[in-house]
């Protein structure tokens, strides 16, 4: 037979104060000693170290009575350790190692330590570890001193739980357990995740109902973001294309304003310097040519009576030149006039001619009064002055004709010139008409470019508005398409209507109350992702919930379906047992009927409701018919009886699913000698399946043990081992 079970070491546990090895090299090993030497103690190191959390199934109160409480000879230790070694070649545990150590260690405190292969691990590590071999730290593996009869005196429950745990089904039962711990904690979750919902459900209301909102608003601000952006597109155009037509404009104005005022300052320019001037000038000339022309006619006049003297006294003399004057001072006289009438001849001046002829007048007084003697003028001297006197008459008549002409031109100039005058006055009333009128344009020009200034500041005004409204994207504008011709043939009445609808639309959005609304659809959107979550979470929470259900009652189907059969070879080889052990009679298990149980729960109002379930596991009743009695009950039974029947059910549940090791603890104790031979023979026949430790005072049981470990306590109260190999000595014997 493969051995498992190697060695199990206490250091510092209960009596055994030192660290105690005891090494299994046979299949069956005895465990001898007197009373109170600590015989037990070792299988209650079993029990420890496989996981046994009751203090009462190890005989102590609580963990600090597991460790060495000291002695005059060894002091007290503040820690206790049992740790059991397996062979697993053969894969027995769900291990990778060919060698397994588990370990468990308490400490005064009350703190356990589960150790595997050296690592720390979990107490439910180490018992899923070892029921996937059908070894458990409680039950019938380990049948400690006076529970023989255990199995007799538990409930029918509790019996039940033994042959499960003698089928290898606690590893179902653990998960069953494990699935209806989490089944337990899902419902509680579900509780949570709905209490949760509940709580988040107002909120969640009141944000839709905000987000409703905000998303009307988003709508009128697409919607203003639309109008908007054609509002703005057309404006911009329209005040660029208006402010560039008037630029034009007032180029063109100042251009001919510039022109006017140059024409302007020219025509004053003419009509101060040049008109008036002129006229002055002409009148002056007028004056002085009609005061020669009045000359003229005076000494016309006076030449008409001198020249009618002259002829009259040419008529009445006779005398001649040379009988008055002689000829050389006449000559002389001759030359000095002919000079002076020279010089009067080279000057244009009127004033200057009559100062010269004044002094020709004069010299001619001058001459005739020198004249020796009043001697009378000859006939030649008259003809000549006749002749002087008519010639000075036309010259004097041709000159007034002259200045006649000359005056009616200086008249007509003057008329001229002053018909210019009134021209050019009238051109420069006009000019500055047409100037002023241009003033009044490039003004209304100017006028038209500061209004034009103020609806690009307005302009401006309502674009940063619109950023503060609805953002960036109130830059599409400037992409936005203007049909050809749109502004000049749409009037501007269209365009503020479209601004006073946009203005409406603000002033919905700004009644709204939701203009800044990112962080309530934000909020509204992390509530409804939690609200979702949350929904998600119940729905694979209640998946789960009835994935754990449908698990827990396979398992308990799977449990149900084992139990029976395996229940069933029970019986059979409780049968065999029985017989061989009293000779006779019969004994086995049944299922109980099952009972009602009351299961309370509370549904979504959170009202209690109370209902009754079927269990699924009925418990187990033992039935005994022993030979040549009427004995139908456990109670009747003596407790020779009753350790025998105890044994045959332990020995037949461990016939079913042999585990691989079996600790029996002085349960032999209540046999007689003939009894204690059959339980020998048991044991021999039980060694071929699992390995066993026994402890016992039996001879015979001593006797079909392959080694034994006498157990012994000195002075100083500590536990010590001597072993004898058995089987080695029998070889050595032979």
């Amino acid at each position: 037979m493969f051995l498992s079970l190697k060695s199990i070491e206490l250091s510092g546990f209960k009596s055994f104060g030192k660290k105690t090895e005891l090494v299994f090299g046979s299949a069956i090993a005895g465990i001898v000693g007197p009373n109170g030497s600590g015989k037990s103690n070792v299988a209650e190191g079993f029990r420890f170290v496989l996981g046994e959390q009751s203090m009462k199934s190890m005989r102590s109160k609580k963990g600090e009575d597991l460790i060495w409480g000291g002695s005059p000879g060894l002091p007290r230790m503040n820690r206790a350790g049992v740790k059991v070694i397996f062979d697993n070649s053969n894969r027995l545990l769900d291990i990778d190692f060919k060698e397994v150590v588990v370990e468990r260690v308490v400490h005064r405190d009350g703190q356990n330590e589960y150790l595997l292969n050296g690592s720390q691990v979990r107490l439910k590590d180490v018992i899923r570890l070892l029921a996937g071999a059908n070894i458990g730290g409680s039950g019938y593996q380990i049948i400690s001193q006076g529970e023989a009869d255990r199995i007799l005196n538990a409930s029918p429950r509790e019996r039940r739980e033994m042959v499960e745990d003698a089928l290898g089904l606690k590893l179902y039962q653990h998960k069953k357990a494990e699935s209806e711990r989490k089944l337990e904690e899902t419902g509680v979750n579900i509780d949570k995740t709905k209490s949760l919902r509940r709580e988040i459900a107002p909120h969640l209301n009141f944000l839709r109902s905000q987000v409703e909102k905000i998303e009307k608003a988003r709508e009128m601000k697409e919607e203003l973001a639309a109008r908007l952006s054609e509002y703005l597109a057309r404006e911009h155009a329209w005040i660029t294309q208006e402010d560039a037509r008037l630029q034009e404009e007032a180029r063109a104005e100042e251009s001919e304003l510039k022109q006017l005022t140059s024409r302007v300052q020219e025509a004053r320019g003419k009509k101060g310097d040049s008109a008036s001037e002129a006229i002055v000038a002409l009148q002056e000339k007028l004056i002085e040519r009609e005061q020669k022309l009045l000359e003229a006619r005076r000494e016309s006049e006076a030449l008409a009576r001198e020249l009618g003297r002259a002829e009259g006294a040419l008529q009445s003399t006779n005398v001649t030149v040379e009988q008055i004057v002689s000829v050389p001072h006449v000559r002389s006289f001759a030359r000095e006039l002919s000079d002076i009438i020279a010089d009067a001849e080279k000057e244009g001046d009127l004033h200057t001619l009559r100062s010269r002829l004044a002094q020709v007048r004069e010299r001619i007084k001058s001459f005739i009064e020198g004249l020796t003697g009043m001697a009378p003028e000859t006939n030649h001297e008259v003809e000549e002055q006749v002749k002087k006197l008519a010639a000075s008459l036309e010259r004097v008549q041709k000159e007034e004709a002259s200045l006649a002409g000359e005056l009616e031109t200086l008249r007509a100039k003057i008329a001229e010139t002053r018909e210019a005058g009134f021209t050019a006055e009238r051109d420069l009333v006009e000019l500055e008409s047409a100037v002023r009128e241009a003033q009044g344009k490039l003004s209304s020009v100017s006028t038209a470019r500061a209004h034009i200034s103020s609806l690009r500041q307005h302009f401006e005004e309502e674009v940063r508005e619109g950023i503060a409204l609805i953002g960036a994207e109130i830059h599409g504008w400037e992409k936005a398409h203007i049909p050809d011709g749109a502004l000049t043939e749409e009037d501007r009445k269209t365009q503020e209507k479209r601004r006073r609808d946009i203005e409406r639309l603000k002033i919905k959005i700004e009644e709204s109350g939701l203009g800044n609304g990112e962080q309530i659809v934000r909020e509204f959107k992390q509530t409804k992702e939690r609200d979702e979550f949350l929904t998600r979470e119940l729905a694979d929470l209640e998946k789960s919930a009835e994935s754990l259900r449908d698990i827990i009652a396979e398992l308990e189907r799977t449990i149900d379906e084992r139990f029976k059969e395996g229940l069933r070879h029970i019986n059979e080889a409780l049968k065999n047992f029985f017989n061989k052990l009293f000779g006779g009679g019969e004994a086995s298990l049944k299922i109980e009927e099952p009972r009602k149980r009351v299961k309370q729960d509370a549904d979504e109002e959170g009202e209690v409701m109370m209902e009754e379930e079927e269990e699924l596991y009925a418990g187990l009743s033992v039935s005994v018919h022993l030979p040549r009695k009427k004995v139908h009950g456990l109670e009747v039974l003596s407790g020779g009886e009753r350790a025998l029947t105890s044994i045959a059910l332990i020995f037949s549940m461990s016939q079913v699913n042999p585990p691989p090791f079996l600790i029996l603890d002085e349960t032999d104790a209540a046999l007689d000698e003939a009894n204690s031979k059959r339980y020998a023979d048991m044991i021999c026949e039980l060694g071929k399946k699992s390995q066993l430790i026994v402890i016992t005072h039996n001879r015979a049981t001593m006797a079909a043990a392959g080694e034994l470990y006498g157990v012994t306590m000195g002075q100083d109260g500590v536990s010590k081992l001597l072993s004898v190999k058995l089987e080695e000595a029998e070889r050595v014997a032979k």
